[in-house]
């Protein structure tokens, strides 16, 4: 059972998301204070995000960390279902909505971002069942409806988000991954009603983040984060800069609470998980951060990006307006998908 669970783990470990401190000196490792081997850099071509088994560098390291005491939440709860011998469920908060800037992507409903991370998780289901028979399962825990308001995207624009990555993961037959949302849990209520559900039922106060935020590094690295992203994401913003990043700031901690209560529904609705985060993460976290593609910022996301397919046809994640200039537009179903370098 224990050698099941490391080898399922294993298969995460190369496309981790992290948040430790780095980078380490060669030879030494991932976090510098001992632990995890130094991960293989993105030359080795399994190290690569969207492939689901590693090649012999990256699983010699793979192998090493599935070891590491810092990956003991995931170990045990992978070990949980190896023991009953049931599939095991991963759930994944993400897939929210397209950002409202049109400098960062091509519009609201998903591209080849969406559906190059939708088949990378796919296939990183079929190979946990090459080691593991009873196979795995995803669920993409879309929470764009919780936080919408603060973002400024409309619950129109959502919904046809949502509404379209379903129909993707029919289309492209992607087996192993489900969706939940709001709308699995509180029907056809209006959103606001939704919303306001969750934040009563779940939400932490906000000066108990703010406390958080003054003492915890990892979570003022996920504020500092997110108020990057609300102050990005504020196009046609007429007020000054600092009144602007004033605003987000505040936001910030509305949209932290938020993804907090949206966390905690998912736990009360799927108890028995392995639980992922598109967001990186420290060694020893209850959550998982899992790279879904390509980029050079660790914080970048399908929905906050575009896909520039490169001259050697490998994906990278960019802002629209810098893809624009590298490369040239390309439509897939009459509508925009990506750019292709020249």
């Amino acid at each position: 059972m224990a050698r099941i669970s490391a080898r399922v783990l294993a298969l995460l470990l190369p496309h981790r998301r992290a948040a430790d401190p780095g980078p380490p000196p060669a030879g030494g490792t991932e976090d510098g204070r001992g632990g995890t081997p130094v991960r293989p850099r993105a030359t080795t071509p399994d190290s690569r995000p969207g492939a689901a088994r590693a090649g012999t560098g990256a699983a010699a390291w793979a192998e090493a960390g599935a070891a590491d005491p810092g990956f003991a939440p995931q170990r045990t709860r992978i070990a949980e279902f190896v023991r009953a011998g049931e599939p095991i469920l991963l759930t994944l908060p993400g897939f929210p909505c397209k950002s409202p800037n049109p400098a960062k992507v091509l519009g609201h409903l998903p591209d080849e971002g969406e559906r190059l991370s939708l088949a990378f998780l796919d296939r990183l289901c079929a190979g946990i069942g090459e080691v593991y028979p009873p196979g795995a399962t995803l669920l993409i825990c879309s929470d764009g409806h919780v936080f919408g308001d603060l973002i400024g995207v409309p619950d129109a624009h959502i919904d046809a988000y949502g509404d379209a990555l379903r129909d993707m993961i029919v289309r492209e037959r992607l087996t192993h991954l489900d969706t939940f949302d709001l709308r699995d849990v509180h029907g056809d209520l209006r959103h606001a009603e939704m919303r306001a559900r969750v934040l009563a039922a779940h939400a932490p106060d906000v000066e108990t983040l703010r406390a958080e935020v003054r003492t915890d590094p990892d979570t003022l690295r996920l504020y500092r984060g997110i108020t990057r992203f609300l102050v990005e994401d504020a196009a046609g913003h007429r007020g000054t800069r600092s009144a602007l990043q004033r605003e987000c700031r505040t936001r910030a901690y509305g949209v932290m609470a938020r993804s907090r209560a949206w966390g905690d529904l998912i736990a009360e609705h799927r108890p028995r998980s392995v639980r992922l985060s598109i967001h990186p993460q420290p060694r020893g976290s209850a959550k998982f951060g899992l790279r879904l593609l390509d980029a050079d910022d660790v914080w970048v996301t399908p929905w906050h990006s575009v896909v520039l397919r490169r001259a050697d046809g490998s994906p990278r994640l960019l802002r629209r307006a810098e893809a624009e200039r590298l490369g040239r537009l390309v439509l897939r179903d009459g509508r925009p998908s990506h750019f292709q370098q020249e």
